[in-house]
């Protein structure tokens, strides 16, 4: 890793901890620029650490897999309702093409890579190669590290903030049961495509850099530490109401978020960062 390179991480790292602490200021700041510096900062981040890893092309490999396969769920599900549900995104998340936010999608690779990234750690596959069964084991893992950051922020995004509709409500909090599964699959599937990419062609570098690796486990802690301070959104009304006119309380989906934050991410990144310092007292 060079200077250059190392300084940028963590420079993308250090603006993703602003672009949290700019939830608490919602009501003085666009919300497009709340939208942007939680998207952008996490995609930047993915592209340094993976050029690093995979080179150049085989992080491009990932992206297209990540937003390829991510990209034709939403649409689909836009216009079918499968994977996903059946929803619409309002101008919260900026810009669309074809109905999709260009912002969602960048989203999925920057969170995408770092539950890749964790899921290669917990399993202690940093300096293994992929293959055998590590080619399925991998993207299960990535796509429920995956899955838990959609759980701890969906409601939020979706009832609170109106990111997104959903037509017909759904019983988690206003969300489809059906949310999930989709973003299971959906993940797991980008997953998969990129490890068998890398059984055949990728090869990885390996560094041996503990500040390396610790910086995709922080980018995962502050997106979890994030989602406690929503408990605090300046500007959220007492109750929501869903498409199906159910009515929520605010409060109560705030703090299902957070705890699933503190029980779900907390651990993913705990159990991540003590595997690496496992790793390297070997």
């Amino acid at each position: 890793m060079t200077k250059w390179q190392h300084i940028l991480l963590w420079t993308s790292l250090g603006i993703y901890v602003v672009a949290r602490i700019c939830q608490l200021y919602a009501d003085k700041l666009p919300t497009l620029l709340i939208v942007i510096l939680h998207v952008a900062p996490p995609a930047v981040f993915a592209l340094i650490h993976g050029s690093i890893l995979y080179r150049v092309r085989g992080f491009l490999i990932f992206a297209a897999c990540c937003l390829g396969i991510g990209g034709l769920s939403e649409s689909l599900s836009l216009r079918t309702g499968i994977p996903f549900g059946h929803y619409y995104f309002t101008s919260v998340m900026g810009p669309k093409i074809l109905g999709l936010p260009i912002l969602l999608v960048l989203a999925y690779l920057g969170i995408g890579y770092c539950s890749w990234v964790l899921a290669l750690l917990i399993l202690g596959y940093i300096d293994k190669p992929l293959e055998g069964g590590r080619t399925i084991i991998v993207p299960i893992i990535a796509g429920f590290i995956m899955l838990t950051w959609d759980l701890s922020m969906e409601a939020d995004w979706s009832t609170v903030d109106r990111a997104w509709i959903w037509r017909d409500g759904g019983p988690i909090y206003g969300v489809p049961v059906s949310n999930f599964f989709g973003w299971y699959l959906t993940s797991f599937l980008f997953f998969q495509a990129f490890a068998l990419y890398c059984k055949h062609k990728v090869k990885s570098r390996y560094p041996t850099s503990p500040s390396y690796w610790r910086a995709a486990i922080l980018l995962y802690a502050v997106c979890a530490f994030g989602n406690l301070l929503i408990l605090r959104l300046p500007m959220a009304p007492p109750t929501v109401i869903d498409s199906s006119g159910r009515q929520w309380v605010t409060a109560e989906i705030l703090f299902a978020g957070a705890l699933i934050s503190c029980l779900a991410m907390g651990p993913i990144a705990l159990l991540a960062w003590l595997r690496l310092r496992l790793q390297e007292s070997r």
